[in-house]
């Protein structure tokens, strides 16, 4: 209800842009659209992952605190890519799953991929509520153009590896999807821990890294959607033989 009391233009800087990339990958959707009712549950379960993700990082802060100095490099690597980009995208893998695996929507290739961003853009939704609502509206344009479309980015990701191990697994090939289903937690993780690294380096002069990192991690989510939407077929296990896509 606090949001009823705050500038709506604050909020509203906040939301659009995880409206418009939601928008975005679901006209993306082409043979059998998901239920409203489905999405916006996704959504719902992207908010929640944000307080557990909140718990398990201040454990993990605190703990790294005790065993490493701060601001070091070792303290830095195992901060952002084992205690946030692990905690993050876990939890967001978590609900995935619970939500999302045994639904009987659950019948495309590429719906994994719209349900991993919509949980993405849950997560970033709400997290761009609380950085705008704490530092303005400079914080909702650098945000709108690098860390929600980075959620989305890694939601991608985790989707391409999700869908495919779901494919998989109506095969009867557990050996499959359960790589697939490792690799859906483990890219998204290393490509948050490095955005994460890489956007936190201090040293004078390397900002144009991180912004090489970045419209390359964009461009190629942006690709893998295409090609995934155009790709797309039911998952029946009828045509196992004949898929000709990538072997994880």
């Amino acid at each position: 209800m606090f949001l009823f009391y705050v500038n709506p233009i604050l909020i509203a800087a906040a939301v659009i842009p995880a409206i418009v990339l939601l928008r975005f990958v679901y006209k993306e959707d082409r043979l059998d659209k998901e239920s409203p009712g489905l999405l916006l549950s996704l959504v719902i379960f992207g908010i929640l992952s944000t307080f557990a993700a909140i718990v398990t990082e201040q454990i993990g802060e605190a703990i790294l605190g005790i065993l490493l100095p701060q601001n070091s490099t070792a303290y830095n690597a195992l901060l952002y890519f084992v205690v946030v980009a692990l905690s993050e995208e876990g939890f967001k893998y978590l609900l995935l799953k619970k939500r999302t695996w045994y639904s009987g929507e659950f019948n495309c290739q590429f719906d994994g991929v719209v349900y991993a961003v919509f949980i993405a853009l849950g997560f970033a939704l709400w997290e761009n509520i609380s950085y705008v609502l704490m530092y303005g509206l400079g914080t909702a344009a650098i945000r709108a153009v690098t860390a929600v479309p980075g959620h989305a980015c890694f939601g991608v990701f985790m989707g391409a590896f999700y869908g495919l191990a779901k494919r998989y697994d109506n095969f009867g090939d557990e050996y499959r999807s359960r790589r697939c289903r490792r690799f859906a937690v483990l890219v998204p993780v290393l490509l948050h821990g490095t955005y994460d690294f890489i956007a936190t380096y201090e040293y004078d002069g390397y900002a144009w890294i991180f912004v090489v990192f970045v419209v390359l991690l964009f461009a190629a989510a942006y690709r893998m959607i295409k090609k995934l939407s155009c790709d797309d077929r039911f998952i029946d296990g009828n045509d196992y033989y004949h898929y000709d896509g990538p072997e994880f």
